[in-house]
């Protein structure tokens, strides 16, 4: 040990020396990088600037895996197919109407993420920017580089400005870099920033390429976000015409048979009661088959895998999508005969739940609408047990109960033969949930919450659905039925036939089975009540108009008609009422983004502090900004 302690100090002493006689010269003060990142040296080549756009595809992954609770998971509390399902927390968004303020906490994973998307979704709007006004400066090897380039920064460009029209209406329009601090930013209309993007994506269509890495987008890709801004304009032969680019373009298919890898890294629990995961649902979620060559449907797909440490991102979608089915403390579950703790979360026991199923706490608790209401089929792979888990598929496995009680192994038990519930809070630990979603386990962790895996952004089941939207939107039902009807019956059910029933409702349905914890659900709500309103289209016998926007609109009365925590003033464990209301179809802009602008005006949304400060927002785009 002293011959330790002498190395030390001969070594700290050696240092001290170094630095002494450097500073005694002032050549030692001035800084000398080995390299330095700016435009000028970054932007050079397609190379450079590739680079660059990986910045803009890690921040719109970081969406699908960011923190305790995901920013997807914010989006998908503002709908009708989930809530915040902790309960033992008073910060989580559960009362909207006195949670969601412009001055709330709006950036934090133990509240809600709408500031994340300001602020994330506006850094790749810069990024992409600097690329647009630099792209003529840079050296390519021809005309088609530099167009294949300037396409991917269009495509990041209008992805972040196609979500925040549908987050929070008219925002500020940013087309150009800008090099010196600005503090007069204006709102613009919300319909001429996608008439700008729709722009942008028809010349990103044309230069885009399908052979490029996974991880980045594809032309598919692109024509499949511009399928969306066309929706969103209400231009619907645009729209299916964009969609058959991607649907009959010959690259991309739906996977209907398995393919693939089985997903056998769970635990045995499954297996040991029979059951195989062998279906096409379960392989095409298995996250190691997600980026494979032979995966077709994939068009815009997130990378991140354990060996990637400079930019792993784990999902922790394991805690966020499964119940709270191991607390020992008074949420816990009880056998029929009274017995806790009943349910372990230590990993090797006999009935292994742990690394099957991971360690849940009950964030992102689906509805009755998403757990029962929409399955319309007994043979739904998607809701077949073992790809999809009901509390009673569980049973009590705690090592105390061993020999001591006759539940030891039996299924849990909602209810004991009294009629008395047997879990201390319902809403964090007793509900269905989707498996073969959830199940992204990493040898990395030591308790499962979800580790670095793949996830989808666009993949053609949301472009099928896209077109029957399109399609009922001008009045073809028949068409719009057999895009439905291709996504179900590759899930195993049985086609619809009756097309006089299909809607914008049965649309959504199939979103709902197809897209859970994929889809910006409270996005998907915004654009069709927009286009409602502004159409005058009749549904369910109401009509909606663009004056009453933010006080009654189709985003309110489906999330009432089918959320029954919003409409039923369901109360958690902690005393905190679910709460909604119409003004919500549009988020608040964070106010430091209003206060710090003291040059121009961000508008605020209606509902909120600060509305009634606005001045009407800019109807056309500055031409410096029309790049």
């Amino acid at each position: 040990m002293k011959k330790v302690n002498i190395k030390i100090l001969c070594l700290f002493l050696s240092i001290t020396l170094i630095v002494i006689m450097e500073s005694c010269s002032k050549d030692w003060l001035n800084p000398n990088p080995l390299s330095i990142f700016t435009p000028e040296t970054a932007l050079l080549d397609s190379r450079g600037i590739f680079g660059l756009l990986s910045f803009c595809e890690k921040t719109e992954r970081a969406e699908f895996y960011t923190g305790d609770v995901s920013p997807l998971h914010t989006e998908m509390l503002f709908s009708e197919v989930s809530v915040q399902g902790q309960t033992l927390r008073l910060g989580p968004a559960q009362n909207l109407n006195l949670q969601i303020t412009p001055t709330s906490e709006l950036n934090h994973d133990k509240f809600n993420m709408i500031g994340w998307f300001w602020t994330e979704f506006f850094s790749v709007i810069k990024t992409a920017d600097m690329i647009i006004s630099r792209i003529d400066e840079a050296t390519f090897k021809d005309q088609a580089e530099r167009n294949l380039v300037l396409a991917s920064a269009y495509f990041h460009r209008a992805y972040c400005y196609y979500r925040l029209t549908h987050q929070f209406g008219d925002v500020p329009f940013i087309g150009r870099e800008i090099k010196s601090p600005k503090l007069d930013f204006y709102s613009t209309k919300r319909e001429v920033i996608l008439e700008k993007i729709k722009k942008d994506m028809e010349f990103a269509v044309l230069w885009s390429s399908d052979n490029v890495d996974r991880g980045r987008a594809t032309k598919g890709a692109c024509y499949h976000l511009l399928t969306k801004i066309n929706l969103a304009l209400g231009k619907f032969d645009d729209a299916i015409s964009s969609a058959n680019a991607v649907i009959n373009g010959g690259i991309y298919r739906l996977m209907t048979t398995p393919f693939g890898i089985i997903p056998a890294e769970e635990g045995n629990f499954l297996r040991n009661q029979g059951i195989i995961r062998d279906d096409v649902v379960a392989r095409l979620h298995w996250a190691p088959n997600k980026a494979l060559g032979t995966n077709k449907e994939v068009l815009y797909l997130s990378i991140s895998r354990d060996e990637l440490t400079g930019s792993r991102l784990n999902t922790d979608i394991m805690r966020s999508m499964v119940p709270f089915w191991g607390s020992t403390s008074s949420y816990q579950i009880y056998t029929p005969d009274g017995m806790s703790p009943s349910m372990s979360t230590i990993r090797n026991e006999e009935f292994q739940l742990l690394e099957t199923f991971g360690r849940g706490v009950g964030n992102t608790r689906p509805t009755w609408y998403s757990q029962k209401t929409i399955w319309d089929d007994p043979n739904d792979l998607r809701h077949k047990k073992g790809n999809w888990m009901r509390m009673e598929d569980l049973v009590y496995n705690a090592k105390n109960l061993k020999g001591k009680s006759p539940f030891y192994g039996k299924p849990l038990q909602f209810k004991d033969n009294s009629g008395k519930v047997l879990g201390g809070d319902t809403i964090m630990n007793w509900f269905e949930w989707p498996h073969y979603k959830a199940f992204q386990n990493s040898p990395l962790q030591n308790v499962p919450t979800g580790g670095a895996n793949d996830m989808y952004i666009f993949r053609l089941a949301e472009t099928h659905l896209l077109r029957a939207e399109a399609y009922w939107w001008k009045g073809d039902q028949a068409k719009a039925m057999a895009d439905i009807n291709a996504v179900r019956t590759r899930a195993g059910c049985a086609p619809y036939t009756d097309a006089g029933k299909i809607d914008i409702g049965t649309v959504l349905d199939e979103r709902a089975r197809e897209l859970f914890y994929e889809e910006p659900r409270k996005t998907v709500l915004t654009r069709i009540s927009y286009l409602l309103a502004k159409t005058g289209k009749s549904f369910n016998g109401k009509t909606y108009t663009m004056d009453q926007f933010g006080t009654n609109n189709f985003f309110y009365d489906r999330i009432m008609k089918y959320n029954d925590f919003y409409n039923k003033g369901v109360v958690n464990i902690s005393g905190v009422e679910y709460k909604i209301s119409p003004y919500h179809i549009l988020w608040p802009i964070p106010q430091q983004a209003i206060s710090a602008n003291v040059q121009g005006v961000i508008n605020q949304n209606f509902g909120y502090d600060g509305y009634g400060n606005n001045k009407p927002a800019l109807t056309v785009i500055d031409p410096e900004d029309d790049n």
